[in-house]
């Protein structure tokens, strides 16, 4: 039986995941906070039915992804008055790709449960590319049963999916991510600083080091972007510092001091503040603005 799916945010990563959606045959409805977006377009474009309502987009879903900002975004568009469990049928399926953090993850898995409604976290990596491209890592949570239903889609946007176990250990995985990715700055701001200060050119270092043990996504996609000062975001200093203060809320709850991460949070804010608070729009790569600050780059 073909399944009726809804996409609730239609921004960056949602609309060409939607698109891709569109694109392989599936019948979606699409709704964005703010409709007249250009990934909106996307949507529509590639077949996506674009509803003026929560209500529209829903009220016939078989499974309802979600992909938004932040915790309290997730949250209006699935509890508030007019949001998604006042409208989605008994056991629709809500797989929610925002990065949003273990706890509330687990939170509003159980929120939706009392209300006879499954769910999936599922957060993203891969960035606008990613999302075009339909070359996603997503990292799922939830119910096998309800996994295995939704692979199909999964596999319409993404290129690596993994299976992380019960609800919350997606957004577990994906903490570890954003972690990753910000001390991955660091390092490639700092070995581009290498480069420049023993006289070699930045493209050499990188197309030599991308092929060793010190290889990274960040490497071979950021690295020449810094090179030809493209701070364009395809995932924003913005966008990462929410991820960060989700790490910092997970470790606050321990008793371990992660000093990496706080040294590239620290970095990445003052990017942000640059330009009278623009550079909180650039992308992570512009973390080399923090090296260059005496250039004003």
């Amino acid at each position: 039986m073909t399944q009726q799916l809804a996409f609730i945010g239609l921004g960056l990563m949602g609309g060409a995941m939607a698109a891709n959606l569109a694109k392989k045959g599936h019948t979606v409805k699409g709704w964005n906070r703010t409709p007249n977006r250009p990934h909106v377009t996307v949507a529509q474009e590639a077949g996506a039915t674009i509803v003026p309502s929560i209500e529209a987009a829903v009220n016939e879903a078989d499974i309802i992804f979600t992909c938004v900002g932040d915790v309290p975004d997730i949250k209006e568009v699935l509890f508030s008055n007019s949001g998604i469990i006042k409208y989605a049928k008994s056991q629709a399926l809500i797989v929610d790709f925002s990065t949003i953090g273990t706890k509330a993850a687990r939170e509003i898995g159980n929120q939706l449960k009392a209300e006879n409604l499954r769910f999936l976290d599922a957060p993203i990596s891969g960035g606008d590319i990613g999302a075009k491209n339909g070359t996603l890592t997503i990292m799922v949570g939830g119910e096998k049963r309800d996994f295995d239903q939704c692979l199909p889609y999964f596999q319409g946007m993404g290129k690596t999916i993994i299976y992380c176990g019960s609800v919350g250990n997606g957004q577990a995985v994906k903490m570890c991510n954003q972690a990753l990715c910000a001390v991955h700055m660091v390092a490639l701001c700092e070995a581009m600083k290498m480069a420049e200060i023993q006289g070699i050119e930045p493209d050499l270092m990188i197309e030599v080091c991308s092929t060793g043990a010190a290889g990274s996504w960040a490497l071979e996609k950021l690295g020449p972007k810094i090179i030809n000062s493209d701070l364009e975001p395809g995932f924003a200093i913005k966008h990462l510092l929410k991820d960060l203060r989700l790490v910092q809320e997970i470790m606050a709850e321990s008793d371990q001091d992660l000093p990496g991460i706080s040294l590239a949070e620290s970095f990445l804010k003052a990017v942000a503040m640059l330009d009278n608070g623009k550079g909180k729009e650039q992308g992570t790569q512009a973390m080399i603005r923090y090296y260059n600050q005496d250039k004003n780059v």
